[in-house]
This record gives structure tokens, sequence and C-alpha cells, in this order.
């Protein structure tokens, strides 16, 4: 038996935005490996930091993420062709030449370009997220053999639905009237009517996904247009390797954070369930469902949603992961944290906002002044106000319950024979939540940090050492705490005088409660 999605995809070329996001780089890889018979995959890659399309495709080979490629078959590499471009630039901005080729042979679109920012100005997400997908529309459509569109969504753009079906609902507003409206505010307009604008949005990237689905939307049944609509992306299950990732976006920077000492608490409720998904897991059904939809010969009446979560299957918490991601970290510290990692998760706000202050910025402002008066360049403080947007960006997701439809989604293992199911499993079930969260904390050592394995030793001392004076300082914190609160309250007073020789001989309260015998 042979693989009959490798069958379907034999001789198609693919073109792929958002080449070199996460998504996009483990899309490819997985397609050249996995689909060897595949004709070739157009990746749109835009010149950034003086660095050609070329100069960047040239530097992803040489990750991790490739390895089994250029170990096992090499040969496939020439199938990847870079396209210079930018979904910022009507037709993508792409030359004419090579326009006319992508319109003559491309059958397959995975539209993934969008800015991930969460706190990004309105503008910047309206022009990235909503008019780049209606550009690649427009480009789509001129197509001649395109079979299958993939439009890369978010399972969180409908922030006003309890539970989010399979479908694609009415946007809060015209998105084409919103964009008009864009070209002729000025940033600074457009973000004080921002607030009215997003209605139940809580950013700028929820709204702008939301009205990019109504665009796709209503280019289908014209374009064989689907939306995929992944929850948070985490570091790969298996595929290429255990753990891969490129970035501190989302729960995989939140851990790094607080494995480096930086980030102390978070407002969360750890009761509520995570709602993740590996990218590898991702990327396997997203390959499965263009497969699926080329295949269909008869439309459906409304454009197909696959909602790649693990909707009521799931039962992992946020507390579940935040301990065994702590546990994980004490197995294989970071190196050079600043603080001992021991931060944690509250559900109050105010008492979030006083761990905020005493444990983030009180000591940024401290490590600053020690740089000013040596002279170094500071950087602290500005780092945690940066963690601290983001925090307050990240905190609408996770002190939220979500709850999603996932028969799409389910449905698809149900197509595939016994080979394409061992080449692109989609079964979140069976991830067991210690080893792959275990798996994802080194996987962000290795690969975003550039750390090695064989300094362990060193961090792990390192690690022992913070721990003993996180506990002398956080010891004499509570003393100091307690001498001021029994130096102006005179019950406490009296009531620690009870103590006799114990409270007597200790440091600061003692004097504060038997000050009157001195």
């Amino acid at each position: 038996m042979s693989s009959e999605v490798n069958e379907w995809y034999k001789g198609r070329k693919v073109f792929v935005t958002g080449a070199l996001g996460l998504m996009g780089k483990v899309l490819i890889e997985k397609l050249l490996y996995s689909v060897p018979d595949i004709g070739c995959v157009y990746a749109l890659v835009r010149s950034k930091r003086g660095k050609t399309p070329e100069t960047r495709i040239e530097d992803m080979w040489k990750l991790p993420l490739f390895q089994r490629i250029r170990e096992e078959k090499p040969h496939v590499m020439k199938k990847l062709i870079p396209v210079t471009g930018d979904i910022m630039y009507d037709e993508l901005g792409i030359d004419k030449t090579q326009l006319n080729e992508l319109y003559n042979e491309v059958s397959i679109v995975f539209h993934f370009a969008a800015s991930l920012r969460l706190e990004a100005p309105l503008k910047e997400g309206l022009e990235m997220n909503t008019k780049g997908t209606m550009r690649v529309l427009d480009m789509a459509k001129k197509m001649n053999k395109l079979v299958s569109f993939i439009h890369l969504s978010t399972a969180f753009c409908y922030p006003d639905y309890e539970r989010m079906a399979e479908k694609v609902f009415d946007p809060p507003a015209d998105p084409h009237e919103v964009l008009r409206a864009a070209g002729w505010l000025s940033d600074k307009q457009l973000e004080i009517l921002a607030p009215s604008i997003y209605q139940k949005h809580p950013n700028s990237y929820t709204y702008s996904k939301r009205l990019a689905e109504a665009l796709v939307r209503e280019s289908y049944p014209q374009l064989p247009a689907v939306v995929v609509r992944p929850s948070i992306v985490t570091p790969s299950y298996k595929e290429p390797t255990p753990g891969w990732v490129d970035n501190l976006n989302g729960p995989i920077g939140l851990m790094v954070g607080a494995g480096k000492g930086v980030i102390r608490s978070m407002h969360c409720y750890g009761h509520y369930h995570a709602e993740v998904i590996p990218v590898d897991i991702a990327i396997n059904s997203i390959i499965v469902i263009a497969y699926k939809t080329g295949k269909d010969t008869q439309r459906q009446s409304e454009i197909p949603v696959y909602n790649l979560t693990t909707g009521d299957d799931r039962n992992t918490t946020w507390k579940q992961v935040l301990d065994i991601g702590k546990a994980t970290v004490r197995k294989f510290p970071f190196e050079g944290p600043l603080w001992y990692p021991d931060g944690n998760i509250r559900h109050n706000k105010f008492i979030h906002s006083l761990c905020v202050f005493f444990y983030h910025i009180v000591p940024a402002y401290f490590i600053d002044f020690l740089l000013f008066l040596f002279r170094q360049r500071r950087f602290m403080v500005r780092i945690q106000n940066r963690i601290s947007v983001g925090l307050e960006v990240l905190q609408y997701f996770t002190t939220r319950e979500w709850w999603f439809d996932t028969n799409n989604f389910k449905s698809l293992v149900g197509i595939l024979n016994p080979v394409d199911k061992e080449l692109f499993p989609m079964d979140l079930t069976i991830i067991e939540d210690e080893p792959y969260i275990e798996s994802c904390m080194i996987g962000g050592k290795l690969y975003c940090l550039k750390e090695k394995m064989e300094n362990l030793p060193r961090a792990r001392l390192h690690n022992k050492i913070l721990y003993v004076l996180d506990r002398l300082v956080s010891i004499f914190f509570y003393l100091l705490l307690l001498s001021w609160i029994v130096s102006y309250f005179e019950p406490a007073r009296v009531l620690l005088s009870f103590g006799g020789p114990i409270v007597r001989y200790m440091p600061l309260v003692g004097k504060a409660v038997f000050k009157d015998e001195l």
C-alpha cells in the first residue's frame, strides 16, 4: 500500500506565504520530506535586515529543522523556489515573469503570512492580516490550476462566542469599509478609535484575523477555499525532532522567561484548560485538509472550516503545565538566569499586580541602577516594560475558558489509509503531558537560546546558588515586612510578645516587638 496523499500531491506545485515563519518552515520541511513527489514549493520571502530572499533561504537550510532532509534527501532541496515579494504590496510585489509562472503553474496555496504581534497597532494588523489576505485572494483568483486554497486563521478570533463552531460567522463590521476608513485615517486617529472598533475583541490580531475570514468567505465558492483555525501553536511533538521551535511566542516564551527568573507572576486561572496544539500536528492536518479539499468534487454550500484544537477531549490545565514546567526547568535549568525560577500564576488581579511591582519592577530598577553605577548599558527596565505589555495581552487568553467544535478536524483521519495515518498523525489525545512539556522546554533551550546540554552541570550549580540566595532574600523581606507591621500596629506587637525567646532573637522583628525593654 502506498501513500494516497503523496500520489495526489505528485507533480503539483505549491505556493506558500509566510514561508519563513514557524509554521511555514515546518510545512516546507514536511512537504519536501514526506511528500517527495511534489512538483515544487514556491516560497514567498521578502528581504529583511539587509539579507536577500535567497540568502534567507540558504540560512534556513542550515537550521536543525532540516537536518533529516540534509542527511537523507538532500536532492529535494532544489524543489524549494524562493519568490521575492511581500503581502504588503499589490500582486505581492512579485516580478511579472515569476507572477505569470505562478498563475499558470500553482495548484495549491497555503496562506500563512500574518502579523502575530498581539499588541500591534490596529493599522498594522489590518494592513498585514486583512488587506494582505485580500491581496493573496486576488492573486489566487487568477491561478488557472488552483484546486485548494488554505487560509490560516486563529481559533481565538471570535471572543464573543462561548463555543466556536466550525463555520465563519458574520464580522463585527464590513471589512471593505474598515479597510477604506483605515486608508484615510492617520495612525493616531485610528488608535483613538480602536477600542470602539474592536468591540469585544481584545486586540488588533483577533480583530483583523476575523475580518480576513470574512474576505475568504466572500471568495467562496469561486475559490476552493477553506479556513483553518489552530489554537495556540506550541513546539513540535515528534517531527522533525521533538521540541522544535524557533521563536518565543506564546507559552514557550512564558516558560523561558520564567526559567530565566525574569517572569515571576502571571494572571491566569490555573484550573482552566490549556488549549494548545503542537506545530507538527497542525501542519499534518493542514496538508491533509488541502488534499481533501482538492479531492472533493462537490463544494459545500458554506465554506469549510477546521478548528485545530483539542475540543472536548482536553484535560490538561494551565496549572499542570506550570507545575511540569517548573520541575523541568529545575532538571534542565537555563544558563545565566537573573534569579531563581520560582514564578507562579495568580487568579487575583490585584495580588498579581502587587507581585509584578515587587518581583518585576523593583528588581528591574535596582539592576539598572547598579548598571548605571558601573557605567554599563541599562536594559532591565526596558525588558520588563515589554514583558508587562506582553503579559497584559496574553492574560485575556489565560483567564477565559475556550470551547470548540472539532467534528471536521476529527473526521480527517477517516479519509486516510494506514500508510498516510502513519505519515500524517493528527491524534492529540496520545500526547503525554510531562514528556511533551519537557521536550518543549529543552527545545526552547537548544533552538531559541542556543544553549548546549553539556553546560548543564554549571547551570545546575548556578541554580542551586540562586535558590539559597532567593530563600535568604525572601526571609529578609518577610522579616522586614513583619517588623514594619509590628512597629505601626500595636495588637500585632502584643500578640508576638507572647512568642518569648523565639521572637526575641528573630532579626529585625525581635527589636521591634521588645523595643520597650531595650
